[in-house]
């Protein structure tokens, strides 16, 4: 059996080259939408939980990530300017380690975009939950509680999920324009909390107890935020969708790391002194910091944004989940009828299918247990892009290539260490439910997709 059979770079090349879905996005386009998913899931929801576990020195741990994902991004910008394919990680594997590893990579990616995209959408629910409240009215509590906790389940979250999911149906020109402007707003309310919040800094925050939980706590705080990093994958998703993908993906790439870490780092060091560490353990921690100096219009202002500025992180990362299962059943390794596009040149079944799924996972799952799964996922993918890259160079040193690693191999491997670190942070239960999933997926290998890839 041919289980590591891979697929060659020109057949990859004529299948993007085809266009079967519509060019539309420029690099303009691309970094908002990696903005959109790196910045929504990180500064807006999890800050306050990564510095609750790391406190002041949380900044550390973006630091840490920020290297990780930075050396990952080099290779990510190499892969996608010779690979520009929607499949992303999945397709990069597929090219340079055999099809088992690319399937199993893809449907742990899939499981991973639609577990951040629910995470995203969780954490909107907490400030839909502060704006309104705010303005006099309560939701009830049944409504926002999971089942475990004697609620029915996050009813908006679920809502909001299936709204994005409308969206994306109706194609990727009216996903983009609602992506830019969602996009905008969310730089804007992550540059209103630091300007108002620097005022309200107090040092003693920063210096009384800095790393409470010592390098360890750094450690899975980096670990915690992980995953909203997996933004550089989206934007490698987004291949076949973008005009002239050697060289506006690269770009988009490298300047999405830069921006997003620098907003990561200013957000962190206002967070942690406005406000005790140990009270920062919530998805609304912008908001609840503001609310504690007396800045109640701010935290408004706060929460009416991330309600309209999280939507894009969801709609990214369900994009992103979307584009990878498609070019997976177009692969054979999925049915093919997923490949089935609406009159709006988007894969309507797929999507559908995929978004329902998401909105059961964000009205149904804790928010930790969400991140961490996700995060997982995030690491993996990483850590596989690296060392694709440093085969892929080998195997095809001649592929046109709109970007270029520098200091091969001693970049990509340096990556792989670092996401091997951070792997060991992953609690076993985490772990567990990983080994479930691919095991699942491994079932459906041997059962269906090894039988029906275009390979065989």
């Amino acid at each position: 059996m041919s289980i590591f059979r891979k697929k060659s770079i020109d057949a990859i090349l004529s299948e993007s080259g085809k266009k079967t879905l519509t060019p539309t996005m420029k690099t303009i386009d691309l970094i908002l939408f990696g903005i959109s998913a790196i910045v929504g899931g990180g500064i807006l929801v999890l800050t306050g939980v990564a510095s609750s576990k790391a406190g002041p020195a949380v900044v550390f741990s973006f630091l840490i990530a920020g290297l990780a994902c930075g050396l990952a991004a080099l290779c990510y910008a190499e892969m996608a300017s010779a690979v520009p394919s929607s499949g992303s990680t999945y397709t990069y594997t597929y090219l340079s380690i055999g099809e088992i590893v690319a399937h199993n990579v893809g449907w742990v990616l899939v499981g991973g975009y639609l577990l951040t995209a629910a995470t995203v959408a969780n954490g909107w629910s907490g400030y839909l939950k502060t704006l309104v409240t705010g303005l006099g009215i309560n939701i009830p509590e049944k409504f926002t509680k999971l089942p475990s906790e004697g609620g029915y389940g996050n009813i908006s979250a679920i809502c909001v999920v299936l709204l994005i999911t409308f969206i994306l149906s109706k194609g990727t020109s009216s996903s983009k324009n609602t992506n830019n402007i969602l996009a905008a707003v969310k730089i804007s309310i992550v540059l209103l909390f630091v300007i108002v919040g620097v005022f309200y800094v107090s040092p003693e925050n920063w210096t009384a107890n800095f790393a409470p939980t010592g390098f360890k706590g750094v450690m899975l705080g980096a670990t915690t935020v992980f995953f909203a990093y997996l933004g550089f994958d989206a934007i490698s998703t987004s291949a076949e969708e973008a005009i002239n993908p050697q060289k506006s993906l690269p770009r988009a790439i490298i300047i999405t790391l830069l921006i997003c870490t620098a907003f990561y780092i200013a957000v962190c060091l206002v967070l942690t002194g406005m406000v005790p560490y140990h009270k920062l353990g919530i998805g609304n921690a912008l908001a609840f910091a503001l609310t504690e100096v007396g800045q109640t219009k701010a935290a408004g202002f706060i929460s009416l944004g991330a309600v309209i500025g999280l939507m894009a992180g969801v709609l990214s990362f369900m994009f992103a989940g979307t584009r990878i299962g498609y070019t997976m059943a177009r692969d054979g390794l999925l049915p093919k009828s997923l490949t089935k596009t609406n009159k709006n040149q988007v894969p309507g079944t797929l999507t559908w299918t995929l978004g329902i799924v998401t909105a059961l996972l964000s009205g149904f799952l804790p928010l930790g247990q969400l991140a961490d799964l996700a995060n997982v996922a995030a690491i993996i993918s990483f850590a596989l892009v690296s060392y694709s890259t440093i085969i892929f160079r080998n195997t095809n040193p001649d592929a046109k290539r709109g970007f270029r690693v520098p200091g091969m191999p001693i970049v990509p491997i340096i990556s792989i260490i670092l996401f091997v670190a951070l792997l060991a942070s992953i609690s076993l239960t985490t772990w567990l439910i990983l080994l479930v999933w691919v095991a699942v997926g491994t079932v459906i290998y041997f059962a269906y997709s090894y039988k029906n890839s275009k390979l065989k």
